[in-house]
């Protein structure tokens, strides 16, 4: 045979295609309509329920919404953290200041990159490290350890004191800019080091090129506080006023929420890593000399076992997963059924998720909160997720994901340890394997 398509084989297919009516009738259809309307399953359709069993106390009505900008992970977190602001001040609604978080972030991963051009200066720009390191460095997404390192490093305001920006709401031309700006920097680095400029000298030229960045943030994003004053009017109709706070002392005396408590948890069934293994990514981060980022590998029922037992004891969780498949964003619902793609196209889909992960298929790219389970005969059926693209869809703004889907689709949650059995808390004082920064657990939440 040879490897070209030869014509006879073209000829062949069609006429494989002709004389299959479903697939003709499919083809009328698909090519004037959406392709997820037609392959909608009605069954899995009329279904869809946003009632749980389970649903944390004290939850807020009102969902956030990130806009045309990657920040899921840094809205997730600061959504839970927001929980537990409201309960401790009794307030109706509350949103912290995701354009505060924003800034350090981008520049601590500005500062992140230029140290990761210092440390592999001998590197040829055409190896696969610096093509990986120079690709985005400056992108929104993150990771749990990434948001912890940003809170403990800088705290956090509300909203009303540093609120969103034209650019923090649409980061695509920011990132453009920064990223063009980080680059230019990266080769100035590299030409001077070949020119004979000491390590020293080259750290001391990155501060002014740090200097820059912040005066471009302040441009994009605006200034960020030192101190503030923080009123409000709580649902008892109590008026209260902190003066003179400082976003970390706002995050110490008005959250009630260690962060450092919660770790996070992964289910990766590739076949080049095992279970109950601790993991993490090499030049994968955004705080110089904060926390690494770590993962324990385990099994997928651990993932959902830690989590009902935070959801049940009121607290949220923060989860990472591969929103766009199976997704109904009309009703915000991820389910394994609610497209029959099969019957639609008359082919199977037959990888599994290790193959999935291994082969490009899947990965983690969306961060949300879980703040509901429904359980029927001690088992869980559907999950409530909180998430952060406004108020249009699903449950206005809640989704439904299906246990089904969970067991696919989902790739870590961060729960606190005390809901952690000894033997997979022991996992996190173990010395962790490091991954290579392309591997698919080095994907951020965007």
């Amino acid at each position: 045979m040879k490897p070209s398509i030869a014509k006879k084989d073209i000829k062949s297919f069609k006429k494989t295609f002709s004389k299959n009516d479903k697939l003709r009738i499919t083809r009328n259809a698909l090519t004037i309509s959406n392709l997820n309307d037609i392959a909608t399953n009605w069954d899995a359709y009329s279904r869809i329920n946003h009632d749980f069993s389970t649903i944390i106390k004290g939850q807020l009505n009102k969902v956030t919404n990130q806009k045309s900008s990657g920040r899921c992970w840094g809205f997730a977190g600061l959504n839970l953290m927001r929980i537990s602001v409201c309960r401790k001040h009794k307030l109706k609604n509350f949103e912290f200041s995701q354009n505060y978080f924003m800034f350090f972030d981008k520049l601590e991963k500005s500062n992140y990159f230029l140290e990761n051009i210092l440390s592999t200066l001998d590197e040829s720009y055409e190896s696969r490290l610096m093509g990986w390191l120079l690709s985005e460095p400056v992108n929104d997404g993150g990771q749990w350890d990434m948001f912890t390192n940003l809170i403990e490093k800088y705290g956090a305001v509300p909203q009303s004191v540093m609120p969103e920006s034209y650019q923090s709401s649409n980061s695509r031309f920011m990132n453009v800019l920064l990223t063009r700006k980080l680059r230019e920097y990266a080769s100035i680095l590299r030409k001077d080091y070949k020119t004979g400029t000491k390590i020293e000298t080259l750290r001391k030229n990155k501060t002014d090129m740090m200097c820059t960045i912040y005066s471009m943030l302040c441009m994009f994003l605006g200034t960020p506080p030192e101190k503030f004053d923080w009123a409000f009017t709580n649902k008892k109709k109590k008026f209260q006023r902190f003066e003179n706070i400082t976003p970390l002392s706002f995050v110490e005396n008005h959250m009630g929420l260690k962060l450092k408590d919660k770790v996070c948890l992964i289910h990766c069934p590739m076949s080049n890593k095992k279970m109950n293994e601790l993991y993490t990514v090499n030049y994968l981060g955004n705080v110089v000399d904060g926390d690494i980022i770590k993962y324990a590998n385990v099994g997928i029922n651990e993932l959902k076992k830690a989590a009902i037992k935070s959801l049940s004891k009121n607290e949220a969780v923060w989860f990472g997963c591969d929103v766009g498949k199976w997704l109904n964003y009309t009703k915000g619902v991820m389910d394994l059924d609610i497209f029959d793609y099969e019957n639609l196209f008359d082919i199977s889909f037959g990888m599994n998720k290790a193959t999935r992960l291994e082969y490009g298929e899947s990965v983690m790219t969306h961060a949300m909160l879980f703040t509901g389970v429904d359980i029927i005969k001690d088992k869980p059926k559907k999950w409530r997720v909180e998430n952060s693209w406004g108020d249009k869809g699903g449950d206005k703004g809640y989704y439904l994901m299906t246990d089904k889907w969970f067991d696919q689709y989902n790739y870590e949650v961060v729960v606190d340890k005390k809901y952690l059995p000894k033997d997979i808390l022991a996992i996190f004082d173990s010395e962790p394997q490091t991954l290579p920064p392309w591997d698919p657990m080095g994907s951020l939440a965007k």
